[in-house]
């Protein structure tokens, strides 16, 4: 269990709306609360407190009752605070060892109050500032002790790297993020408010979870671990297009296709010092006597392969990709929010070995441009994301022109990371990030330039010489994970709607790009036709065959998001044609159906394409949610 605990003048809250399935019952009464001169007690119970959950709950009023007495207090306030971890017990588990809390605090004479479990929660605190109004407690069952050697010293050192940040103008001018006028650039200022905060907690649920549901895209999997979603049909075609639309640009692009393992040794040298150079929250496996851990991008298996290349300069520069599916990181709970921030995930990945600096630089503005074209066919516009790129102040002093043309090529201000010296692995790197409706940035493509890695796992070329050198390599993903870049398209459409604007999916990923309506069952024989020749032209179509009625046939349609609405009546079957309405321009046409084939042709040309992903009729189709 972890607990912060702050002395505060007042703590109160305001339930906002439920965070889990099955939150704690409560009354319109604890919907608020409020203690004055209180101690807060902000508490995540954890997952290694399943072992001995009374314990635990022994040890953390002993430790409460010490801080109460040191700071005088006795009022306490036990609050649920799901952020403090990212291994966090099962719901039913931390509100029992909750209550527990509360019930022998009040036995020892406190008077306590307990924030509702299982809801978001806006909350206000005064904290005191004495040198004691601010302290942490972990405790744990016994036996399951962590020693400090054990504790991921690299992460504490990354919180401890001291950042600088500044906007840089296509221009060239370098200005303190303080300094600079957002006029017109209010996405920017969101981004670099987010990013300089390093808040990463959801308050609420963005709207394109909302989507996602009502569209029966993906759906959250309560028979798996939170973060691990299941997707409908629907939802399968458009990640299975994107999937395939990303490895066709990347392979086109020059880059050799690999499928490596999805779980490594835990022990295997070069693996263990990576683990520890890059601070990630891995998923842990057993086997026997053995320790694995889940990957959490392709870079492993791809660089145990190149250490077994032979590799010559003539190779260079050599591109290697995976389509990871599925990459593992145990995000925290508190972070986790629909697609934009997932345990398991699909990540596009390619690594470049490159000879030298110049070689390096030059493929990583080959490949920036190259995300710009991916993000470009999945209905992104440099106005949809806002760009980061991140150095030390030395690679700034000697490449300035460098990274001032990745702002010309882009053609907006961007926000500029500067670090006295380098901690990471690489030594530049970009990312272009989307915000969403809540301002909460979301980071599609990047590319890193690594100068570590290739010693670290034995990666050599031979130069002209016969020389064995070591390289550098360029990690990329063109578009992010395949999953942000279904949150990135959802979370638009969700800021048109919000505009009056009719919201749609890219016609390519529109999981059916026609319906077909009769006006009647007599007609239904010119709709299976009509049906019949979209199909074999390799259009995703289906026809709307349940007895509604026309009004709520067209509205269903609509509400679905299908481009393109075909009405067809005895008129249309007598003279060969179909009624058409466009869904981009809202306009109706007449117009012959190999007409519409060429029209549809014409704009998924170059996209890949898949197959309608259910019944062609309506009335045969499932209902996946209630």
């Amino acid at each position: 269990m972890r607990m912060l605990l702050i002395h505060a003048d007042y703590l109160e809250y305001e339930v906002r709306e439920e965070a889990i399935k099955n939150p704690e019952p409560i009354s319109d009464e604890q919907r608020k609360g409020r203690l004055e001169e209180v101690l807060a007690v902000f508490t995540s119970v954890e997952k290694v407190d399943e072992s001995n959950p009374e314990e635990v709950v022994e040890k953390a009023v002993a430790e409460i009752r010490d801080v109460a007495s040191q700071v005088k207090a006795e009022r306490i306030f036990v609050y649920p605070f799901a952020h403090l971890s990212s291994e966090l017990a099962r719901p039913e588990i931390a509100l029992k060892v909750l209550q527990r809390i509360e019930e022998k605090l009040k036995e020892e004479g406190f008077e306590v109050k307990r924030a509702p479990f299982g809801y978001y929660k806006a909350f206000k605190l005064s904290c005191k500032g004495h040198p004691l109004a601010e302290l942490s407690r972990t405790v744990v069952p016994s036996g399951e002790e962590v020693s400090k050697e054990e504790r991921n010293i690299a992460l504490e050192k990354e919180e401890e790297l001291k950042s600088y940040w500044y906007i840089l103008t296509p221009e060239g001018e370098l200005i303190d993020v303080e300094e600079f006028d957002f006029t017109g650039h209010e996405n920017l200022r969101k981004f670099a408010n987010y990013e300089i905060s390093k808040s990463r907690v959801a308050e609420r649920e963005p709207p394109h979870v909302k989507l996602m549901l009502e569209h029966e895209l993906v759906d959250y999997e309560p028979g798996s671990d939170a973060g691990n979603l299941r997707y409908y049909p629907k939802g399968r075609l458009i990640k299975g297009l994107l999937e395939q639309y990303v490895t066709e640009k990347v392979i086109e692009y020059g880059a050799m296709e690999v499928e490596t393992p999805i779980m490594y040794d835990f022990e295997h040298p070069a693996l263990e010092k990576y683990l520890n150079r890059f601070p990630a929250r891995q998923y842990i496996v057993k086997s026997g006597d053995k320790k694995f851990f889940l990957r959490f991008a392709a870079c492993f298996g791809q660089f145990l392969i190149k250490k077994d290349a032979t590799i010559s300069y003539r190779n260079l520069p050599l591109r290697m990709y995976e389509l990871t599916r599925y990459s593992f990181r145990r995000e925290k709970s508190g972070e986790l929010s629909g697609l934009r921030r997932l345990r398991a995930f699909t990540m596009p990945d390619m690594h470049t070995v490159a000879r030298d600096l110049k070689q390096a630089m030059d493929e990583f503005r080959k490949q920036y441009k190259l995300s710009m074209e991916v993000l470009r066919g999945v209905g992104l516009s440099p106005d949809d994301y806002e760009v980061a790129i991140r150095f030390t102040r030395d690679f700034w002093n000697e490449n300035r022109d460098f990274i001032v043309g990745l702002a010309r090529i882009i053609g907006k201000p961007v926000l500029i990371e500067m670090w006295d010296q380098r901690f990471f692995y690489f030594i530049l790197k970009f990312e272009f990030n989307f915000v969403d409706n809540l301002d909460k940035a979301a980071a599609l493509s990047t590319v890193q330039i690594d100068v570590e890695n290739a010693e670290r796992f034995g990666i050599t070329y031979y130069d002209e010489e016969g020389k064995e050198r070591y390289p550098l390599i360029l990690h990329c993903s063109p578009s992010g994970a395949i999953e942000r870049v279904m949150y990135a398209i959802l979370e638009k459409q969700a800021k048109l709607q919000a505009q009056g604007i009719k919201p749609s999916f890219p016609l390519w990923l529109s999981p059916i790009q026609v319906r077909v309506i009769p006006v009647s069952d007599d007609v239904m024989d010119y709709a299976l036709y009509v049906a019949g020749k979209l199909e074999g032209a390799k259009i995703r179509v289906d026809v709307d065959d349940t007895g509604d009625r026309l009004n709520k046939k067209i509205r269903k349609a609509e509400k679905e998001w299908v481009p393109y609405i075909i009405v067809v009546g005895r008129n249309e079957k007598e003279q060969g044609t179909v009624t058409v309405r466009r869904r981009e321009d809202g306009e109706q046409v007449e117009m012959h159906v190999d007409d519409l084939i060429r029209e549809i042709r014409g704009k998924t040309e170059g996209f890949p394409y898949r197959a309608r992903p259910l019944p062609l009729l309506l009335s045969r189709r499932p209902k996946f949610r209630g």
